[in-house]
């Protein structure tokens, strides 16, 4: 594998960039009280070149101690993580039982002759990158795909087009109050079933969700939009991108139980109980904008 190579688009934009070592030094010297923290060192890396080049596996390697076998075991156990350079854009459609019976075939072709490449290719000016899998943990809202971190449930052929457009234009670009797939959503605690809106604090313009979160020996309020799509939030410390963190109730103080682990990064999903029935699941990985939301 030649891992010094800088792959250009049509547009000569880089699709990954020339690995420098004293980037990847700084990525493990952040790390450094948390040297067991492979995947957070692997996902930062693949934040800074757009994947995993073989050159940086092999100086995390060195640099942590770990064999090369165990490095590339972690990155290549985890869909998230790539070992060649992906497209601007990550298309990932599920063709899983649930969604297969539903119509995923269908989609994926849609997707295939849209983008003129075949699942696990990347368009020739590297704007996309198609892949399937088996699950992405929700069933109940097949077909499902997912574009750059952004859920779609019951896809059909004929939305394929209107996905793949504002995919181009920037899904984080839309205007809130605009888009369909952004609205508010009222939550309480799986376990003492309390009210986590807090009308004192606001974030887009609504009430935020106010939890507790605990990693690293700290503790302290965090604050989500309760604009479910919106990504936006405020803390009372830093937390680091890539950090996994539990979350707590602020009124019983007993921290929420997951259920079941984020089908992108493998951290655990944080459940809440939503007004009016159904559960809504955020992944407690700093950065995964994995998301999940069932209604009943």
């Amino acid at each position: 594998m030649k891992t010094d190579t800088v792959i250009k688009n049509k547009d000569n934009t880089h699709a990954g960039k020339e690995v420098d070592s004293k980037d990847i030094l700084r990525i493990l010297d952040k790390h450094n009280e948390d040297r067991g923290g492979l995947i957070a060192i692997l996902e930062e890396i693949q934040a800074e070149y757009g994947y995993l080049p073989e050159k940086s596996l092999r100086i995390v390697g060195e640099e942590t101690g770990r064999s090369l076998v165990d490095v590339y075991g972690v990155a290549t156990f985890y869909r998230s993580f790539s070992l060649k350079p992906r497209g601007r854009h990550f298309v990932c459609a599920c063709l899983g039982t649930a969604c297969h019976v539903r119509g995923a075939p269908r989609v994926v072709e849609e997707l295939e002759q849209q983008l003129g490449i075949k699942a696990g290719e990347t368009t020739p000016d590297w704007e996309f990158t198609l892949e399937t899998v088996n699950c992405l943990g929700a069933c109940a809202l097949g077909p499902v795909v997912v574009i750059d971190g952004h859920y779609f449930s019951k896809v059909r052929k004929s939305r394929v087009g209107q996905l793949l457009d504002e995919a181009r234009k920037g899904f984080d670009t839309i205007e809130l109050g605009k888009d369909k797939r952004i609205f508010p959503i009222n939550v309480s605690c799986p376990h003492c079933n309390h009210s986590l809106k807090d009308e004192t604090f606001a974030i887009d313009g609504y009430p935020s969700i106010l939890v507790n979160v605990s990693s690293d020996h700290k503790q302290g309020w965090l604050r989500l939009s309760c604009l479910y799509g919106s990504y936006n939030f405020a803390s009372e410390f830093d937390v680091p991108t890539g950090l996994v963190v539990s979350f707590l109730c602020p009124h019983c103080g007993v921290e929420f139980p997951s259920t079941s682990d984020c089908s992108v990064c493998a951290a655990p999903m944080v459940p809440m109980l939503v007004e009016g029935g159904g559960i809504v699941q955020i992944c407690s990985r700093r950065g995964c904008k994995n998301h999940i939301l069932d209604l009943v």
